[in-house]
């Protein structure tokens, strides 16, 4: 390449490279695809986390009463495991008080979005309170809320 065309194309080759990424679109996932990533915890670890949590000093600077009113409420609230999505983009904690084929079958109702300190959360709502969370520095707007004919659709900047 001769000298006086070699500016002009390093110069176009950082334009692009430092022009703003398009918009990407995201969409719920099917959790028909989700994977478990995390084992639930066994029963003596929930116990010993309870006793942790719902200690006397717990209760007096906690405003969860209901949760430590006794160890049957604790392991229907914390008795979890982190969930993602096929691609890796969403992630969640759900119930292992549920056999893994019943949240698989839960289809998705509702994608909205939430910020704060410059995080933004696209949150999709499935059946049976489930849910599944992107997290991301970019701005996001949902474009279409209602998932129950499989068309929520969001933006990303």
């Amino acid at each position: 390449m001769k000298p006086s065309l070699l500016l002009p194309a390093l110069l176009l080759g950082s334009a692009l490279a430092n022009s703003p990424a398009r918009a990407e679109p995201m969409s719920c996932p099917d959790l028909a695809d989700a994977v478990q990533v995390a084992a639930c915890p066994t029963d003596t670890e929930l116990r010993y986390t309870f006793m942790g949590y719902c200690s006397d000093n717990a209760r007096l600077y906690g405003a969860d009463v209901v949760t430590c009113a006794s160890f049957d409420n604790y392991r229907e609230v914390k008795n979890i495991a982190l969930w993602e999505s096929a691609d890796g983009r969403f992630g969640g904690y759900l119930s292992c008080n549920e056999k893994p084929a019943d949240i698989q079958a839960s289809r998705a109702k509702r994608m909205h979005v939430s910020s704060k300190n410059g995080l933004t959360r696209l949150i999709c709502d499935y059946d049976n309170d489930h849910r599944l969370i992107h997290r991301t520095r970019a701005t996001c707007s949902v474009e279409t809320e209602d998932c129950s004919g499989g068309n929520c659709r969001a933006s990303c900047d």
